[in-house]
């Protein structure tokens, strides 16, 4: 399956389950090259796991995802692990290594994807450090820094080998609504510098939606919605509609 120029991400029919209970219902949808897309919707919506098929972490029972026009469904890991190469992703967790400095963790996809000098990789840790106001923290580890700052080491090392695509799952969870719009700001702003493609999960709907293009909502394994934020505010389905607005409750 080919893919348009324009287009870095699409899926068609994608349909995952565990233990029998569906995470991903023919899920079809296109992501726009050089796009910042927000995903929002429920707890257990499937959000998380559309990200780990798109990164190639998890296998669709169906359907086709094509990234940066490879197909990779039927890839071995080899293949896939050069298309996991152009991808950053943030978890939700951080996934910092204890053990490393801040500067060990950021430098961790450069040594472990490129041939760089040590001088080279210095610099780039240096420049992320002090793109999320982090300069000079190399040498403190992660348990002696907020969560505030470990958030911004997460999206530091994300961003640092300058991969065309960038997924962030929930990089504002447990933060206060300052400290989470900055975040975004920052996603932002470095997704317009470079012109990745970017999607964001979030929980944070209303920090979240100032600064995406366009807006998926999920609910039960299935996209609801998908266009500009504004359209989403009379989106036809009443669910997504009540979603957005906040208004949605659950059940």
């Amino acid at each position: 399956m080919s893919a348009s120029r324009d287009i870095a991400i699409t899926l068609r029919g994608v349909t995952k389950s565990f233990d029998r209970v569906a995470a991903l219902r023919d899920v079809s949808i296109d992501l726009g090259r050089g796009s910042f897309a927000g995903v929002i919707g429920p707890g257990a919506s499937g959000k998380t796991v559309m990200a780990k098929v798109i990164a190639g972490l998890v296998k669709p029972d169906r359907g086709d995802v094509v990234v940066e026009g490879v197909s990779t469904v039927p890839l071995g890991e080899l293949e896939l692990q050069r298309v996991r190469s152009t991808i950053g992703m943030l978890f939700q967790n951080n996934a910092l290594f204890d053990y490393l400095t801040v500067g060990e963790n950021v430098a961790f996809p450069l040594r472990r994807l490129y041939r760089l000098g040590e001088g080279e990789i210095l610099d780039r840790v240096a420049e992320r450090l002090e793109r999320v106001g982090l300069s000079g923290m190399e040498d403190r580890y992660p348990a002696s820094l907020s969560g505030g700052q470990r958030k911004r080491v997460g999206v530091a090392r994300s961003t640092v080998a300058r991969q065309p695509i960038l997924i962030y799952d929930d990089p504002t969870a447990g933060l206060d609504p300052v400290t989470a719009s900055k975040i975004f700001l920052l996603l932002r702003e470095d997704q317009l510098k470079t012109g990745s493609t970017v999607l964001a999960i979030s929980s944070d709907v209303d920090s979240l939606i100032k600064f995406v293009d366009t807006l998926i909502v999920m609910n039960r394994g299935r996209i609801m919605f998908h266009g500009t934020p504004e359209a989403a505010f009379d989106a036809a389905e009443p669910w997504a509609r009540a979603f957005v607005r906040g208004e949605w409750k659950a059940e």
